[in-house]
């Protein structure tokens, strides 16, 4: 008696389903990488509609600080083709305690002075403060310029991108952001050079 292959119908091949899960496999990691180059386009064009030198400086609208109505910027800059200058700042942020008197002291002594930077519109925006806590703030600051209440970051983050504060933003006259600066480093002198470059004239 001698061995022999045993009749019968062919056996199925066994590649088949293998190759079905390779090809799923494919189809899914090309959708996923479909769906994250997506997203980081969306992403990019996110960053790139954040406030920047050379463009349009948001506008805005809030209530004021102090309850005496409401405080913001129009689409032409400080309104009426008048440069202004935006600070942001909260009681909760230790460096703003470092900072803003000194600016703030800047602002009256152009008040009082006269002259050309006492035209250029200066605004400030509190953020994440109760309004008892930040209008404590601005009274032991000095502040005497309009500030915007901005508890939700609204204003802050939502319209301008920035995260935490203190952040100053340089605005020419026809609505176009000059400069902008971030951190406790705007020391009055550097405040006043760059509200001089906000004048046409230079003077």
């Amino acid at each position: 008696m001698t061995d022999a292959a045993p009749d019968g119908p062919p056996l199925p091949p066994t590649r088949r389903p293998a190759r079905k899960i390779f090809l799923l496999v494919g189809v899914v990691l090309a959708a996923a990488l479909g769906v994250g180059l997506f997203t980081n386009l969306g992403t990019s064009g996110k960053s790139q509609g954040a406030p920047h030198v050379g463009g349009p400086v948001p506008p805005f609208s809030a209530l004021a600080v102090d309850g005496s109505g409401r405080v913001g910027v129009p689409a032409d800059g400080g309104g009426n083709a008048t440069p202004a200058v935006l600070l942001f700042f909260g009681n909760w942020c230790p460096e703003c305690h470092q900072e803003l008197p000194q600016l703030a002291a800047v602002v009256r002594q152009q008040e009082a002075t006269g002259g050309a930077l006492s035209g250029i519109r200066v605004l400030g925006i509190d953020s994440l403060d109760s309004l008892s806590d930040a209008r404590s703030f601005l009274k032991s600051s000095g502040v005497t310029f309009p500030v915007a209440y901005d508890p939700n970051v609204t204003i802050t983050s939502g319209a301008f991108y920035f995260e935490g504060d203190p952040y100053a933003v340089f605005v020419n006259g026809d609505g176009t952001i000059n400069r902008i600066v971030r951190g406790a480093t705007l020391t009055p002198a550097a405040m006043t050079a760059d509200e001089r470059a906000l004048i046409p004239s230079g003077r």
